[in-house]
């Protein structure tokens, strides 16, 4: 048992500590504002407050985990040893930044609550993050420091060496899926095929229409209709795979086939026979709770179990209304924490974290699943090669394999069909599962 002392214990402080000693290093820490019970620990200890008590190991703490509400907080980048850091306290070369209020910094998103330039989908832009702009988006940034920390206190603490073999973490991927559209043609009824059909003929695209006519007619497996290799190589490669169905009605941004339509039910019954799922909600429903739960009732109509897990269509999340809104609707696990326009970690950590409400001060019940790299970043707004895309995907591993970390990835079951934008990305997603299963 990890003990600090510090003179005041907040909501804001147990929410860092525990995220980055029980969630990252798997080490039980309790707290205490009473020097005499601090001195009395024999085991693993340090003091995090304005001054030392004495020679003990000592992190010179910032205010931010003292105070409430939000501030604009000026941010000094500096790097400690060979990582980027801020919060600087000048107290000693070994401990000469507050890790642990930068830690709540990102992973709170603190700056995502501050005024800010949106995007043209009224995100919040990764060129807006500090992330982005101090280059450190790629790197799963709290993890480290909590494996430097880590290091320090095993330096100090021999018996925290022997805690720390006993029970480590592994490596972990899960594998989403988004089924933003299901059917490439198949069942989208007959205005919306003929529709397909005048664009085609307009683009003078006679491939389209040739494959569209081998499809309705059943002579052709429709493009997107890659839900048994999915199935298969979830089996085969022993991965976690959620798919996240889009319910929501027809609209410019919302273009899947009616959640009415039977075939579509079918689907969906079939894969969640088979693996999780969970709920896209749509475009328009970042700040609209009603929208959100009434397509949460519908797949749980459709699927006949209680759905706990979510992702936004396009990734529109406005903090803390949508994440407030998810939690008053019983949902406990949230994959859209990252960016459309980048790769990399939103909250700069690559573990699995609990959504802090600034609005509240309050750690909530909703357990946010950080995502590293989409199919779509790579492709549609970074113009990746296919093999420059897996590479990327496997440096992002090679990141959070070095933090044992839990790595995520967004893929759509239109870029697994390799046609039409999707040329040659066909194999991309099974050459990342057999790479990735090496280090599994």
């Amino acid at each position: 048992m990890l003990l600090v002392y510090t003179h005041k214990i907040t909501p804001r402080l147990t929410y860092t500590f525990r995220h980055l000693f029980v969630r990252i290093l798997n080490v039980e820490v309790s707290f205490t504002t009473k020097i005499e019970e601090f001195i009395a620990h024999d085991g693993p200890k340090f003091s995090y407050t304005k001054q030392p008590l004495g020679s003990e190991l000592f992190v010179k703490c910032n205010d931010l985990l003292f105070n409430q509400g939000i501030d604009y907080l000026e941010v000094n980048m500096v790097t400690w040893e060979d990582v980027p850091c801020f919060f600087q306290t000048n107290f000693s070369a070994e401990m000469s930044c507050d890790i642990f209020a930068a830690s709540f910094y990102l992973i709170s998103r603190y700056e995502e609550y501050l005024p800010h330039v949106k995007d043209q989908f009224e995100r919040f832009p990764a060129s807006e993050s500090l992330a982005f702009q101090h280059k450190f988006l790629d790197r799963p940034m709290i993890d480290i420091w909590a494996y430097k920390f880590r290091d320090i206190l095993t330096g100090h603490f021999q018996s925290f060496a022997e805690e720390l073999k006993s029970d480590k973490r592994k490596f972990n991927y899960i594998s989403t899926i988004d089924i933003d559209n299901a059917y490439q043609f198949k069942h989208k009824g007959f205005t919306r095929s003929i529709g397909g059909i005048l664009k085609d003929i307009i683009h003078f695209d006679v491939s389209n229409i040739w494959m569209r006519f081998l499809v309705i007619f059943g002579i052709r497996r429709d493009p997107f209709d890659m839900y048994k290799k999915l199935l298969f190589m979830k089996k085969k490669y022993g991965i976690k795979t959620i798919f996240f169905f889009l319910l929501g009605e027809y609209s410019t941004f919302d273009k899947n086939i009616s959640p009415g339509n039977t075939n579509y039910k079918l689907l969906i019954k079939n894969i969640a026979d088979y693996a999780e799922v969970g709920i896209h909600p749509s475009y328009f429903s970042m700040k609209n709770e009603l929208k959100i739960k009434k397509e949460k009732e519908i797949l749980e109509g459709i699927v006949n179990f209680p759905i706990r897990r979510s992702r936004q269509h396009y990734l529109r999340i406005e903090l803390p209304e949508t994440y407030q809104n998810l939690v008053d609707l019983e949902i406990y696990e949230e994959y859209s924490m990252g960016y459309a326009s980048h790769f990399g970690f939103r909250a700069s950590t690559c573990t699995p974290f609990y959504f802090y409400d600034l609005d509240f001060e309050i750690q909530t019940p909703l357990k946010v699943f950080p995502f590293a790299a989409m199919d779509a970043t790579l492709n549609d707004y970074l113009n990746f090669t296919p093999k420059r895309a897996f590479n990327t995907i496997i440096k992002l591993a090679k990141e959070v394999k070095k933090v044992d970390g839990t790595l995520i990835t967004i893929f759509h079951n239109e870029s697994l069909s390799g046609s039409g934008r999707w040329r040659g990305w066909g194999k991309i997603y099974e050459s990342l599962l057999i790479e990735l299963n090496k280090v599994l």
